[in-house]
């Protein structure tokens, strides 16, 4: 608490050292110039966090709404995977049932116990910070498959690692997020993957312990989320909601600074309609700025293979405060995999570089005899809509296509694969290789679990998809 202490210290006095943009909801002498770089610099480092309070709140805050999962600080599991009912990620993953876990680690540690995984199936837990840092992974590459006790902390906690415990794991931020992955090989595995969930056990530390708890954290009123509003002005507001649970970094303190000159700080209130129309124009045009620099990055870093999916997921010391690489990532597909854990390459054109789109093409993947991706647990080819980014609702309710698939997928005449991506089904002959496409603009993520040592340096090199004449 000291060193958050000392830390905040150092921001009030860069804050204070130079006029606020607004205080009490009057503004001061930042110019619209001024304000609408600051808007978009915020709105790049901030856009992570709002995006994930979209998450938290469809799944531990609105018990009405269908993406509820379970309060905070309990693990809640899905038996089934993601379908294209699902709408609280973009991008989801549907090879793995999820279980997943908000935790405030404001009173105490939480302690998330792991059952022996079989040698054979995948698993993991990703563990994130409310910036969306990967902080840490509980799974086959970085703890081993023979299950154990692991502590998770927030910032504030001190002492030795309790008996029992054979990690601890510090987050950044007060809240953060445990998304558990566990592999289903087929239909009829599914029992044994919620036999695996139901051993899953998350408890405060003090339960673990068998002692008294702690003074319970103060009550939290969170703030109902809307879309429309989130993607506005209101940012602004979500964004200060969510500052209270994240202290200042030492290498951020200029960067609260400067966001501060904008009303930007933790818990403060901000209202929009108190703005001046240039200082609004301003703040909004910012927003504009930083969308606008996602979709460049895309199409000359991403379409161009320049970055890829391991360059945008990570810790803090990974990225190295990359605020773009973070905002890219949470942009394309929020709460991503490092790129130790899994390998994601997305297509979003074709092979002559055109915008990827079912109702214009019919379009083949195909694989060479002996050229498909190495992996040392599986790899999904899946399919999303171009413009809702989730799963693409179709007649055979099939959202994509894995190695465990592999035996009931039809082999070419020379011994590769050909995989049929377009909207109408290619043919009953063919539907064991046919991914379904939406009647439009789409786009498709190839996931590698475990990745092959040719996929994390770059020799295996991917097909491209291209149009049927």
């Amino acid at each position: 608490m000291l060193r958050r202490l000392k830390v905040f210290l150092v921001f009030a006095a860069a804050v204070f050292a130079s006029p606020l943009a607004m205080a009490d909801g009057e503004q001061s002498t930042v110019t619209p110039t001024e304000a609408r770089a600051i808007a978009k610099e915020a709105y790049v480092w901030g856009f992570p966090m709002v995006e994930s309070y979209k998450t938290l709140y469809a799944q531990a805050i609105d018990k009405s709404g269908s993406n509820y999962r379970a309060p905070i600080n309990q693990l809640g599991s899905s038996a089934n995977v993601f379908t294209a009912s699902d709408t609280a990620i973009v991008t989801p993953n549907s090879d793995t049932p999820y279980s997943m876990i908000w935790m405030d680690l404001r009173a105490e540690p939480l302690v998330l116990t792991i059952p022996r995984i079989a040698k054979d199936r995948y698993f993991s837990v990703q563990l994130i910070d409310l910036y969306t840092q990967n902080f840490n992974y509980i799974s086959a590459g970085t703890t081993g498959k023979e299950g154990g006790n692991y502590m998770v902390a927030g910032p504030d906690w001190k002492g030795a690692t309790p008996p029992g415990i054979k990690q601890v794991f510090r987050s950044e931020t007060d809240i953060a997020y445990g998304i558990y992955r566990t592999q289903l090989f087929n239909d009829k595995d599914i029992d044994a993957v919620r036999k695996l969930q139901s051993e899953y056990i998350v408890q405060p530390l003090s339960a673990f312990l068998k002692k008294p708890p702690p003074a319970a954290a103060p009550r939290i009123d969170y703030p109902p989320y809307d879309e429309t509003r989130a993607n506005d002005l209101g940012f602004f507001s979500y964004l200060n909601f969510l500052l209270q649970f994240a202290p200042v970094q030492p290498s951020e303190v200029a960067l609260r600074a400067r966001f501060a000159k904008i009303g930007i700080g933790p818990g403060k209130p901000f209202d929009a309609d108190k703005l001046s129309p240039d200082m609004r124009r301003a703040l909004t045009d910012g927003i504009k700025d930083a969308n606008a620099e996602v979709e460049d990055f895309k199409k000359t870093k991403i379409n161009t293979k320049q970055i890829s999916s391991a360059d945008l997921f990570g810790s803090r010391a990974f990225l190295k405060n990359n605020y773009l690489y973070r905002y890219v990532g949470a942009k394309m597909g929020i709460f991503g995999n490092s790129g130790s854990e899994a390998d994601y390459s997305a297509y979003f054109v074709d092979a002559d570089n055109q915008p990827l789109d079912a109702s214009k093409h019919a379009y083949v993947l195909h694989f060479a005899k002996g050229a498909l991706p190495p992996t040392k647990a599986f790899w999904s080819l899946t399919m999303y809509d171009g413009k809702s980014q989730l799963l693409v609702d179709n007649p055979i309710h099939r959202y994509l296509i894995n190695s465990p698939m592999l035996p009931s997928i039809r082999r070419d005449a020379d011994g590769g694969i050909t995989l049929y991506i377009q909207h109408a089904s290619p043919g009953k002959d063919k539907e064991s290789n046919w991914l379904p496409a939406p009647d439009g603009p789409f786009y498709a993520m190839f996931r590698n679990y475990d990745p092959g040592d040719a996929v994390i340096h770059r020799t295996w090199i991917r097909p491209e998809m291209t149009k049927v004449p």
